[in-house]
Formats: C-alpha cells, sequence, structure tokens
C-alpha cells in the first residue's frame, strides 16, 4: 500500500521559493532547514527567527461551560485563567500518564482556544470531542488556521515595524498573554508564547493571510537580519530551553511528577488523571527526568542507553545534541532519582561508544531578562 500524501501547509510554495529543505513531519511536510540549523539557531538567540508552525492542532471551546469543560481535561487551571491569559497544561489518560502538553489560551469568557502538537491532533481532538458533547461547542479548526511563530530579542521590535493594532505590544501583550488583533493589516490572535527560550509571539490567523503577515514580518525584520527557521533549530533551541518534546521526553508512558511538570499540575481541581497523579506525588516518582552535558566525546540521540560506572545501564536518554549556544553537547534523560543529583556522573552508550556525561541544572540556556 502507498503511503499517504504529505499534507502542506498554507507557506509551503514560500518553503519552496526560499530554498528549504523539505522532510517529511507529523504527517507533513516541513522545512527543516533553510540557512543551516547552526545560523538559523543563533538568529533567534541573538537576533529575530520566523517559523512556520501550522502543523500544529487549534481545538476551540466555546459556550458558557467552555472553561469549566476544558478544566477537566487538563492539570493546569483554566477556569481561574482571566480572559487573555494562556497557561501550559498536559492532558491526561486514567492512569495519570500523558496525552499531549497544549497551550490553552482563554481567548475572551467562552471562548477557549487549546493548541496541541501536530502527532497528536487527531487523538486529542477525538478526546476532547468525546467530552464536550452535549456540554460546550467543539470545533477543530486546525485545517483552517495558521500559525506562524516569531522569536527572539528583537521579535517584538519586528512586529511593530510590520503593524500591528496593539499600541505597545511588551505592554500590552504582557508574558503568556492572547489578543486578538491585527498583523500587517490581516486579522489574527496574538499570543507572547513560544518555544524557544526566547521572547515573542505566535501568531494565529485564516490560512489566506498567512502568506501576507509571512512576507510582511520578514521584509519588516531585514534591518534586523530576521530568518526563516526551520524544525532542526527549533528543536536545538527547545532542547537548551529543557522544553519537553512530545514522542521524546514525554509521551503516554510518562507522568508530569517525573517529567518535570509537576508546576502544571493543581491538584486542588478535578481532572482526568488527577488520582493517579495524586498517589505518584505522594509515593515520589520512581525516576527522574535529567540534564546531562558531555564530557567525552560524543554526541547523545533519543534512545541512547544511560550507565552508571559500573557499566549497567540505569536509564535512557530522551534527547540530545549539539548546542549552538553552548558550545558543547547536551542531553536529557530519565534515571532513578537516586541518581539524579547535580554533578554526578553516567556514562552515554552512544551507539557502542561509551562515552562519560555530567548532570547539569536545567534549563541549560536562560535568557537575561
Amino acid at each position: 500500500m502507498s503511503e499517504p500524501a504529505l499534507r502542506l501547509t498554507p507557506l509551503h510554495a514560500e518553503h519552496v521559493r526560499r530554498g528549504a529543505r523539505l522532510v517529511p513531519f507529523a504527517g507533513f511536510e516541513m522545512p527543516v532547514q533553510y540557512s543551516g540549523i547552526t545560523a538559523e539557531h543563533t538568529a533567534v538567540r541573538q537576533r529575530a527567527g520566523l517559523f512556520d508552525v501550522s502543523h500544529m492542532g487549534e481545538l476551540w471551546l466555546r459556550g458558557d461551560l467552555a472553561e469549566q469543560v476544558a478544566d477537566a481535561l487538563v492539570t493546569n487551571h483554566i477556569a481561574k485563567l482571566p480572559e487573555g491569559r494562556a497557561a501550559y497544561t498536559c492532558c491526561c489518560n486514567a492512569q495519570g500518564t500523558i496525552l499531549d502538553d497544549l497551550i490553552v489560551y482563554r481567548v475572551a469568557k467562552g471562548r477557549v482556544l487549546v493548541v496541541c502538537n501536530a502527532s497528536n491532533r487527531d487523538k486529542i481532538s477525538g478526546h476532547f470531542r468525546e467530552h464536550t458533547q452535549g456540554k460546550v461547542s467543539f470545533e477543530d479548526e486546525s485545517d483552517a488556521t495558521a500559525l506562524l511563530a516569531l522569536q527572539g530579542p528583537k521579535a517584538l521590535a519586528i512586529l511593530k515595524t510590520a503593524g500591528t493594532a496593539l499600541g505597545d505590544v511588551a505592554k500590552d501583550l504582557p508574558s503568556f498573554r492572547v489578543r486578538e488583533t491585527e498583523v500587517a493589516g490581516r486579522k489574527a490572535i496574538l499570543a507572547r508564547t513560544g518555544y524557544t527560550g526566547e521572547d515573542g509571539v505566535e501568531i494565529f490567523c485564516r490560512n489566506e493571510d498567512a502568506v501576507a503577515i509571512w512576507s510582511a514580518l520578514l521584509e519588516a525584520g531585514q534591518s534586523n537580519e530576521i530568518l526563516p527557521v526551520g524544525l532542526g533549530a527549533r528543536d536545538t533551541l527547545r532542547l537548551e530551553a529543557r522544553l519537553a518534546l512530545y514522542g521524546n521526553d514525554i509521551d503516554e508512558t510518562t507522568n508530569p511528577i517525573e517529567a518535570g511538570l509537576g508546576w502544571v499540575v493543581k491538584l486542588d481541581k478535578d481532572f482526568i488523571g488527577r488520582e493517579a497523579i495524586a498517589k505518584i506525588k505522594a509515593d515520589g516518582p520512581a525516576r527522574t527526568l535529567v540534564g546531562f552535558e558531555m564530557v567525552g566525546r560524543g554526541v547523545a540521540r533519543h534512545g541512547y542507553d544511560l550507565k552508571d560506572q559500573k557499566g549497567e545501564k540505569v536509564g535512557i536518554c530522551t534527547s540530545g545534541g549539539p548546542s549552538p549556544t553552548l558550545g558543547k553537547s547536551i542531553g536529557l534523560g530519565y534515571l532513578p532519582v537516586g541518581m539524579a543529583a547535580v554533578g554526578t556522573h553516567v556514562v552515554v552508550d552512544c551507539r557502542g561508544r561509551e562515552t562519560e556525561a555530567r548532570l547539569v541544572p536545567t534549563p541549560f540556556y536562560k535568557r537575561a531578562r
């Protein structure tokens, strides 16, 4: 049987025109890089980068009970969010393991936007549809929605040059806020969120407006040497910031407590998986997600075994690779709680080549405020 055709975002022709290297990702053909991962990564850390993340899922809950219904499906508080606020959260099953990690936006009273990972869209859309039936209106509007991420220290200045209906983005749109506005003369939902460890915004718009906004932002950012950025640098940026990647660091075999996401779990409310997670928290997790840097020469990758000094397997690397900002190789992985102290040395089995690593505090990189 032939493989299903890859889906294209509304910006696909722009990626081709700019010479992007395109790869299959979560059912889409997506740009992995344009000018190079290191150059794109550095642009975001020092200036600004523009991402096409239109493959992500956008799910809407509308109705008088939208906030309360969302509250019962995720671990963080939604009903208590003021209007115009966003929250990072997990959606769990009854066993307390993670179906997906989400950002939930309370755009306005009775209007809740849930953004899920592309690889989990069908699963999460079905989960929300089932649990919202007869309570609120539910719509999966992913296919009609484009999403752009403008990230980096120059991002807000570039947005101002491109044009927005907000007077002063820095003041009118603090971190993790969301507003309905205009960008480059097109209607959009603007959120001060992202997945890079840098300041910036994410812009939700109609498919037909995506090229106009994309082009306006790149033109406005020319003096700041903005670059379009692919999935390769998106991964190195989020790893430096210790932002979890679903399918690598978290999945349906992991729970929020061991993944270091206990801060998004609010046990003072009811949600699916609450009892299981409360027990894990009370008992203490057996393992925990740690950060490490390579001491010897070698690059840690997802799936590599982590061993103790005696050569016994004790854990697994979930994410890893060179850090363009730090100039060293770093990684994340699960280890027994008793071995998780900063400074502990472990061995990474790099395809048969055993390389020493040292546990370090995370995030590996934190931007200056």
